[in-house]
């Protein structure tokens, strides 16, 4: 499962991570790297003051800056920005974990300044937060392809108790809630789907990122259309009562 669609899904549901969690981790990953530094206050009129105000006006501007890993700490990684000293944590140097942070070493990355504090001489960046926003935008523009009414194709990418999240083109998910996947009642969605099998469905909305989608709709147009048969009769070929009538002059 790709992660897009593991946000996605968990963006369905009540949100498991807090922001007080994720400032948790933060601090934590930077209170290993303090102790290793035992660095204290730099007061504004040192030389290095002006270069915190650049990094401030980074922040601020949230510029993208790249930099080259040059060595792994416990919890993350130190690079040079503005000739200062920078902290990654572990979190925040990709989307997905990080398995084996020393192959990260002599590697470039584009990032954003997310914490800066000249008096504990913290200066943090995150490739994370740029990354998520490329992955979004990226997102969106899929979006934009598709809209209510469209009829397309996917495949059940995963089943939840409410319903059913279906891959479609782009790798675009879209929610087929429980009560859209069938016109009978049903409990579960596993009750007539399965994670891979490939699906015909209908765009409900297209509304806040989110894609709602439908089978019972289409399940409901096919049984309203009137049954088709073929009919010859001297060569001709009827199809549909209307054609028939016509042609046996009723």
């Amino acid at each position: 499962m790709s992660e897009e669609l593991k946000e996605i899904q968990e963006t369905a549901a009540p949100a498991a991570e807090s922001m007080e969690d994720y400032a948790a981790e933060l601090e934590e990953s930077y209170k290993e790297f303090d102790e290793r530094r035992n660095q204290t206050y730099v007061p504004e009129e040192s030389p290095d003051a002006e270069k915190w105000q650049e990094l401030r006006q980074m922040q601020a501007d949230k510029t993208v800056v790249k930099v080259k890993i040059k060595e792994i700490v416990k919890g993350g990684a130190i690079a040079y920005l503005n000739e200062l000293q920078a902290f990654i944590p572990a979190s925040q140097l990709s989307l997905g974990y990080v398995e084996k942070l020393e192959d990260w070493v002599g590697k470039y990355i584009e990032a954003y300044v997310i914490t800066v504090d000249p008096e504990k001489k913290r200066l943090v960046l995150s490739a994370r937060e740029l990354l998520k926003e490329r992955r979004e935008a990226e997102r969106q523009e899929k979006l934009a392809a598709y809209k209510a009414g469209d009829i397309v194709e996917g495949t059940v990418d995963s089943l939840k108790d409410y319903g059913a999240f279906v891959e479609l083109e782009g790798g675009v998910s879209g929610l087929l809630h429980v009560s859209q996947i069938s016109s009978q009642r049903i409990k579960h969605p596993g009750v007539v789907l399965k994670e891979g099998q490939k699906v015909k469905v209908k765009i409900r909305s297209v509304e806040n990122g989110k894609i709602s989608l439908t089978m019972k709709d289409l399940e409901e147009k096919e049984s309203q259309e009137p049954e088709r048969f073929e009919y010859k009769s001297s060569g001709e070929v009827f199809t549909g009562l209307g054609d028939l009538l016509k042609g046996l002059n009723l």
